[in-house]
């Protein structure tokens, strides 16, 4: 246990080291916020407020992510800035996976999506202490190169076929053709990234883009500029150019909230404080989310994220 407080002692504080070098200053956001996450993939913890105030007895929730209070501090021109601390999502657990987890969040303004990019992989490789070789995709070209489908056409018919080819059982029957995709992902491509290289893939369907702007790629298609990053069989950072126009954004949660009832899950309330300040986001700014304990989990090799962590949740 004490190599593990070391280990993890001596991982933050080179994180923190970095960006006190880069001048990204550190923020300090609530981990309970009166909105949860609308995505129809996380489940929130939540509790009650009992004080006085205006938010007596209201539903609040353990964060999943600070973005909506750091986006708000990009609104209010903190420039950029990173949170490295705790987040929480309920219903996961696995060896990949953990209820409470820490979180390294940053945001740079006047970033592109590939400025990004860039500094995610300079991080994995610095943490790791090896220049590590990177493999790049689009989303189209991953699914081209190794499927020869292209997901943007393909229907949801084609897709169930294909997971059938590879003798995919499903437990469940998909409800959208982002289901679909999300199997084949998890299932067929990520496990075919060699594990030794960080692997990058990046220009999603517009489905899929969840708080990132849009645009057109080379071949015409309509993209989310979102990437992700995976090294050693797991999936570490997420990051996103970001969407700063509140009215797609509403539009974004709305339709969330439409998806979480499908799936028999209560709606939850739009953070309006967010959509309040995000046009006064910067232009140009780049954010990403990446998961510390799985990132120590890939420098270690550890095969479980509980040797990575001080308490395992069942024993927290």
């Amino acid at each position: 246990m004490n190599q593990v407080v070391q280990k993890r002692a001596m991982f933050l504080r080179s994180l923190r080291e970095y960006f006190w070098a880069e001048q990204v200053m550190e923020v300090d956001t609530p981990i309970m916020s009166q909105f949860g996450n609308s995505d129809p993939a996380l489940l929130n913890f939540t509790s009650k407020f009992n004080g006085p105030g205006k938010l007596f007895n209201a539903t609040t929730y353990l964060i999943t992510s600070p973005e909506y209070h750091m986006k708000r501090l990009l609104a209010q021109d903190a420039g950029s800035i990173y949170f490295l601390g705790k987040v929480f999502r309920d219903g996961e657990l696995s060896r990949k996976h953990t209820p409470e987890f820490t979180m390294l969040e940053w945001y740079r303004v006047d970033y592109d999506l590939f400025d990004l990019i860039k500094e995610v992989i300079h991080i994995v490789r610095l943490m790791a202490q090896q220049d590590l070789a990177v493999k790049e995709y689009s989303y189209l070209n991953l699914f081209m190169e190794k499927l020869s489908i292209n997901p943007f056409f393909a229907t949801e018919g084609e897709l169930k076929h294909l997971l059938a080819q590879y003798n995919i059982d499903l437990a469940f029957e998909p409800k959208t053709k982002d289901e679909y995709l999300d199997l084949i992902m998890s299932h067929i491509l990520e496990p075919s990234f060699d594990p030794d290289v960080i692997t990058v893939l990046h220009s999603y369907p517009v489905s899929q883009a969840s708080l990132a702007k849009i645009a057109k790629d080379c071949a015409g298609h309509s993209i989310g500029k979102r990437f992700e990053i995976y090294w050693k069989g797991l999936e570490l950072a997420n990051g996103y150019e970001e969407l700063t126009d509140p009215i797609e954004q509403r539009a974004r949660f709305e339709k969330e909230n439409i998806l979480r009832q499908e799936y028999g899950l209560a709606p939850v309330e739009i953070d309006e404080l967010f959509l309040q300040e995000m046009a006064q986001m910067p232009t140009l700014v780049s954010g990403v989310a990446m998961g510390i304990d799985r990132l120590l989990m890939a420098v270690e090799n550890a095969h479980n994220i509980n040797d990575v962590i001080l308490f395992a949740f069942e024993e927290s």
